[in-house]
């Protein structure tokens, strides 16, 4: 038996997830409360398995919920339930602490297949959100020049506008050997394998 709190302010939102809830055999609600305020010590005293929990709540708000109770609720996994798909949102909720954010309009049969997953261990979320977390970690490792120091800008540069190794090692009062260890490190910090591919990489150059 998966055993469930639930902390919405919307009454007819509530009322649904209530009843969605009670007409399964495998779900037990141990309570539904309207506010954070009152739902912390309720999830601290209960340690429900799942806590399905509003963003936007009257005084404490869901995300700052999670975050006063996580440390006393070890046994309790956490599923944000809301209006808000904004990148924002989703991660400082992640951050507190929560493994599922699900979009309110969430068909019944999904929010389901959703608490269950939860509990065995998955991070259930509506598509839409699944597809701003894999940008943003697609985003973040895509390598940059922002990865680079100032001197490899300043080299790569150069090397963008045609200059050879000699003429960069000139114009920046180093070695030829020095020029061709900081290539080497562009290379690595990139993941490229050529000067072609380090520069098209950067400068979005064709």
């Amino acid at each position: 038996m998966i055993t469930i709190c639930i902390i919405e302010d919307l009454p007819e939102i509530r009322g649904s997830l209530e009843q969605l809830i009670n007409n399964q055999d495998n779900l037990k609600l141990l309570f539904a409360v309207d506010n954070a305020e009152e739902g912390i010590p309720l999830l601290q005293e209960n340690n429900p398995d799942i806590a399905i929990i509003d963003i936007n709540l009257p005084g404490i708000n869901g995300i700052d919920c999670i975050r006063k109770v996580k440390d006393n609720c070890p046994n309790t996994q956490f599923m944000i339930f809301t209006i808000y798909e904004n990148d924002e949102k989703v991660f400082d909720a992640l951050a507190a602490g929560a493994s599922g954010y699900m979009l309110k309009k969430t068909p019944s049969d999904k929010m389901i297949e959703a608490i269950i997953d939860l509990n065995n261990g998955g991070s259930p979320m509506s598509g839409q959100i699944a597809r701003k977390v894999i940008n943003f970690f697609n985003e973040k490792k895509k390598p940059t020049h922002e990865a680079l120091t100032k001197k490899e800008n300043e080299i790569l540069l150069l090397l963008s506008k045609g200059f050879l190794y000699k003429e960069v090692a000139h114009k920046l009062g180093i070695t030829i050997g020095t020029v061709t260890q900081h290539i080497h490190n562009i290379y690595e910090k990139l993941h490229v394998n050529n000067k072609t591919e380090a520069i098209n990489l950067v400068y979005g150059k064709k």
